[in-house]
Parts: structure tokens; sequence; C-alpha cells
């Protein structure tokens, strides 16, 4: 199984692939976990993986700026590859963000990427919060209980959501959209990557998803 985590100058790269390979081998899973920034081995790959942090605007750009790259991941997704976006990866699927500028997503799930005002709390929202679904909800969320926790780091999050991709969330003065899925994409607005058990219970999932 090729596993590209996709290298557009933005996103924890090293952990990612790091927590990808620790899920791969902890399910026996003969996985190539590669961090790249060629749209040829994303397009063979047979999942991506599009982390991101930092500004809705400055992620879109930087994505656009590598030849080939979005094209790919779309043309990749469309035969049916399986995504999984992380933090600004996943918000990158909405159909906007208005973080300095209004900036076009993939348009893959409804929604815009708006600023957080959660009444009485800092931001960003950084730290460990409980996530809500309902038990069976996604194959992604497989094996993990809901009230678990995962970690998050952001200041700005998914709204007008067609609640039919929204397959969790989690609380901060609010409900918040924590992870959307839309068939063979998915994303969690958490770092997966950095969540531990929870964290790598999903991308185990992830690597043995199969979309219908």
């Amino acid at each position: 199984m090729r596993v590209a985590v996709v290298d557009y100058g933005s996103g924890n790269l090293a952990s990612a692939s790091r927590a990808l390979a620790l899920a791969a081998e902890r399910a026996g899973i003969a996985a190539d976990v590669s961090v790249t920034s060629d749209p040829e081995a994303v397009w063979q790959a047979d999942r991506i993986v599009l982390p991101g942090q930092g500004a809705f605007a400055d992620c879109a750009h930087g994505l656009g700026a590598v030849g080939g790259m979005r094209e790919a991941i779309e043309a990749a997704t469309e035969r049916g590859a399986p995504f999984l976006g992380i933090c600004v990866g996943m918000q990158l699927m909405a159909e906007r963000g208005l973080e300095h500028a209004v900036t076009p997503g993939f348009a893959w799930v409804r929604g815009e990427i708006t600023a957080m005002d959660p009444p009485g709390l800092r931001l960003p929202q950084m730290g460990w919060n409980a996530l809500k679904f309902v038990p069976g909800a996604h194959p992604l969320l497989e094996g993990v209980a809901p009230g678990a926790h995962a970690y998050f780091v952001h200041s700005y999050a998914l709204t007008g959501a067609d609640p039919d991709q929204v397959i969790a969330s989690t609380e901060y003065g609010g409900p918040v959209v924590a992870m959307v899925a839309r068939g063979n994409r998915a994303g969690t607005q958490f770092h997966v990557e950095k969540s531990q058990e929870v964290g790598i219970r999903i991308l185990t999932n992830f690597l043995t998803w199969s979309p219908s």
C-alpha cells in the first residue's frame, strides 16, 4: 500500500508520517508511507493524507504553488483513493475559507471556514477535547468510544456544514465540527497525529477503510 503524505510546506509532515507508519505496523499492514511534493506520486498513491497548520489562505496558496498537486489530489480521489485531511487539511475540503481573505477550498463538503467566537473562552482552542458522535457513525471511528479525547489547535472552524457530512463534533463554547466525511474523502479538525491512542486508532481505520 502506497500512502502519500502531501508536502506543500505546511503541516506536521514528520509526525504525521510517523503516526501512519506506527498505525500500519500495529495493524500488520505493509504500507510504504512517504512524504512527497511530487504530484505524480500523489496521483499513484493508494491513500492520500493532507496535513495542514496555520492560516487557510496560506495553506491554499501553498498547495496551489506546487504545480499540478491540487489537480493530482482531485484526480486520485475522484478515482476512489481514500483521502484524509488533518486540521487545515480538513478545512481545505470546505467550499471556502474566510481567514485573511476569501479563499476557495476543494468544495468537497458544504460550508465555510470562519473565525470561532466561543463566549468566555480563549483562542486558539488548544488542548484535549472530547469527541461527540453516534457509535457506528463511520468506519473511521470504529473502536473509538464517544467521549474519547483528541488534541485540537485552531481558531477557525467549519460552519454551515451539511449534518450528513459531519461524523463527529466537540464542544468549545458551543458545538464545533471535529470530523467530516463524504464518500472516500474525510478529515479531522484535530491533530490526529498528536492524539495518542485515539489518533492511532483513527489512522489504522483509515488505512483499512474501504469506502463504498
